[in-house]
């Protein structure tokens, strides 16, 4: 394999990758309890008891773990001293959960 094809090979698998994380990137507003305004900030991951998102892009980017109050109507965090907020409930996001992959929810370990 010469060089040029395997620049070629590797670009092809950086845009198709690339592609891939595009696609799979979920997005969430979040409210910032301080001032009253909303961001869009991008999940990293979700579950009903913990939900880690990421803020900014690139090297200035912070994770954050939102979890649910104590009435279960919302979940909340804190990033770099400020108190953001995710106003569904536990409920709501199970559901969302449920509906992207149903497989999830039926889960048994002894299958």
């Amino acid at each position: 394999m010469t060089s040029a094809n395997r620049v070629n090979m590797s670009l092809f698998t950086l845009q198709s990758l690339d592609a891939k994380a595009t696609m799979l990137n979920e997005k969430i507003k979040v409210r910032v309890t301080q001032t009253g305004q909303t961001m869009e900030v991008v999940v990293f991951n979700k579950r009903a008891d913990c939900i880690e998102v990421v803020l900014g892009e690139g090297v200035h980017s912070v994770k954050c773990q939102l979890t649910p109050t104590r009435n279960g109507s919302a979940y909340a965090g804190s990033v770099v001293g400020r108190e953001i907020v995710y106003e569904r409930s536990r409920e709501q996001v199970q559901a969302d959960i449920d509906m992207v992959n149903p497989r999830l929810r039926d889960y048994d370990r002894r299958r």
